[in-house]
């Protein structure tokens, strides 16, 4: 809990702040739904308060931060990109989800550099087309965008009203971070294991892997894992349910613990289940894509932490034209103990300040 650094009162946030932040946890998720706020809104409110919006662009353009794929689409910190080079390349030669598109399309990825060249940073409405309908029915031009920026080609500048920006790299990267050889596999994973584990201050093998998205498992951590223990920069555990965990060998992550806290359902602490569950007993739901009938929780869904426990379920709204946070419903967790009334107070109100929301409705 130290190391993922929450905030333990409400307080006011800067640029530094945020940057600080994002590189304590290497990497911060971006998501598009904004029924309560985007969720890095949410995972950088919890951690430092109530900050300025624009901090995020204005880091991007500075080159202090930049967008890449981690966990899911993230923010990291811009010292990080000189070794997630490895998945750009990976990425140049075929998209995960369209295939080769650069190869498929010649033409269109030429005008569409020249075009970011000449008048960059743009978005994809910049260009002509329109897909064929569907959410991830793209046109032409954005499947070409998204393919050059996985391959590292292009890189996001910012957002409007969240929509990417793309630039060249060599416009905001500094220069030493595109220099010399991509790393290979070997060399990324070897990397993240210790980043991660760092950044988390625990974590199995196989949680290590669910950070970083990597296939294999734990078989494709654990020996380089081992490579950090030998070194003495990791040290493995027992755990008494059976399994092990991974921890830093140097002085534990120090500092506050917070009273009271609302958590993006995309923040670093829930990312893997099956590890959240096992720590905190705690099965982590979101259930935005099931149909209301479905529903156990809501649409929305905060955990609601406590110190180093996770004791309810807060289904929120922001009703933004009202500045009003709307509480649709709230579940305990069983077993809870202890005052939940006042720490749910407490939680909203924070959350209301970074928000900038003037009322709370029960």
């Amino acid at each position: 809990m130290r190391a993922q650094g929450y905030a333990s009162r409400a307080r006011i946030g800067t640029a530094h702040d945020v940057l600080q932040s994002i590189r304590r946890l290497a990497c911060v998720q971006l998501d598009s739904i904004s029924t309560v706020e985007r969720s890095h809104r949410l995972a950088l409110g919890a951690r430092v308060g109530a900050y300025p919006e624009p901090a995020v662009a204005q880091l991007m353009r500075e080159g202090k931060i930049f967008e890449y794929w981690a966990h899911e689409a993230c923010l990291i910190p811009i010292e990080d990109f000189p070794i997630h080079r490895w998945r750009m390349q990976e990425l140049s030669a075929s998209h995960p989800w369209r295939g080769d598109v650069l190869a498929k399309e010649p033409e269109l990825t030429k005008h569409v550099l020249a075009e970011i060249a000449e008048h960059g940073p743009l978005p994809s409405r910049h260009f002509e087309g329109k897909g064929s309908g569907g959410m991830w029915n793209w046109k032409p031009a954005k499947v070409v965008l998204e393919a050059l920026h996985s391959a590292g080609r292009l890189v996001i500048a910012g957002r409007e009203n969240f929509q990417r920006l793309y630039e060249l790299p060599e416009r905001i990267v500094p220069p030493e971070a595109l220099a010399g050889r991509p790393p290979t596999r070997d060399e990324f994973v070897r990397w993240a294991t210790l980043r991660g584990v760092e950044a988390r201050g625990a974590l199995t093998e196989k949680a290590v892997a669910e950070m970083w998205r990597l296939q294999g498992g734990v078989a494709a951590i654990r020996p380089h894992a081992d490579y950090w223990i030998e070194r003495g920069k990791l040290q493995r555990v027992a755990v008494a349910d059976g399994g092990s965990a991974v921890l830093v060998s140097t002085r534990p992550p120090d500092g506050p613990l917070p009273p009271a806290v609302l958590l993006s359902p995309f923040d670093n602490l829930l990312w893997d289940r099956s590890y959240l569950e096992r720590v905190f007993g705690f099965r982590h739901v979101i259930e935005v894509y099931k149909r209301e009938h479905e529903r156990v929780y809501g649409y929305y869904v905060l955990p609601l932490l406590r110190r180093d426990r996770i004791v309810g379920r807060v289904d929120l709204k922001h009703e933004r034209a009202d500045k009003r946070l709307r509480v649709k419903a709230f579940h305990p967790e069983p077993g809870a103990r202890g005052n939940l009334a006042d720490c749910l107070d407490a939680a909203l109100r924070r959350l209301a300040r970074v928000l900038g929301v003037e009322a709370i409705d029960f």
